[in-house]
């Protein structure tokens, strides 16, 4: 019965309690077992999401990858130090998207075929930039919807200054070796049950960063380690990888 009315609020009026949907969440989950690396908020708990535990902020709704690509980025990376830089992001998340917008020293923009949330319209497999236009790109989890990933791969590398880098995720399923496509699915309900998400159009394998070489990346798989405790804190999955990939100056 809820996910029927939630189908029926009209967007925009979903963008209208989004604020307090928020706060309510917040107040109800208060506490300080957990903490939220990309909205800073202390709670009791994470929320569960798609029959996983611990999954969601109750704030800001990240989710795990989202968590750790944050701790990540300020661990491993200079994009908060250092030089200014330009930053695309690719798809951005809501939360995420407001945290850069807010770093002096990042020139952000954001771009999405389809999102309201981006601040311009793109296609990832034909970026209207520049050959070396960003220092910085985010893209997560987009690959795995895009019909030809291995022309979005090589337009990311196109517009990475060289010397910059940029991280693209996508989900790996590590029991295989080679990415899986069948473009005889086309229904979301096969592609749900082949795919494991009605619009995703491939599984990736092992492969996927020989796939990244081959547009030009030099890619390192960073298994960043955290402590135990840090697991529990930010509420992380080992099963999250960073795919770190530099264009060589």
């Amino acid at each position: 019965m809820l996910t029927t009315i939630k189908r029926l609020v009209p967007p925009a009026a979903k963008e209208r309690l989004r604020p307090l949907r928020s706060v309510i969440s917040s107040t109800l989950n208060a506490g300080h077992a957990v903490e939220c690396p990309v909205c800073a908020g202390r709670f009791q708990r994470f929320l569960p999401y798609r029959g996983r535990s611990g999954a969601r902020c109750p704030r800001c709704r990240a989710l795990e990858r989202q968590r750790r690509l944050m701790l990540y980025l300020w661990r491993q990376t200079d994009l908060f130090s250092g030089a200014p830089k330009r930053m695309l992001h690719v798809a951005p998340e809501r939360y995420l998207q407001s945290y850069f917008r807010q770093i002096p020293s990042i020139d952000y923009l954001s771009g999405d075929i389809a999102s309201p949330l981006a601040m311009i319209r793109l296609d990832v497999t034909a970026l209207g930039f520049r050959d070396a236009s960003f220092d910085v790109i985010l893209c997560s989890h987009v690959l795995e919807h895009v019909s030809d990933d291995r022309a979005a791969m090589r337009e990311l590398f196109r517009v990475i200054k060289p010397g910059g880098w940029g991280i693209i995720d996508v989900p790996m399923d590590p029991a295989r070796e080679d990415t899986f496509e069948d473009w005889s699915v086309t229904e979301p309900a096969d592609r749900e049950r082949v795919f494991g998400q009605w619009n995703h159009v491939r599984i990736y394998g092992r492969n996927y960063p020989d796939l990244l070489r081959t547009a030009g990346f030099e890619v390192n798989v960073d298994d960043y380690e955290f402590t135990p405790e840090e697991v529990t804190r930010f509420g992380l999955r080992a099963t999250d990888h960073v795919w770190l990939c530099r264009k060589t100056a």
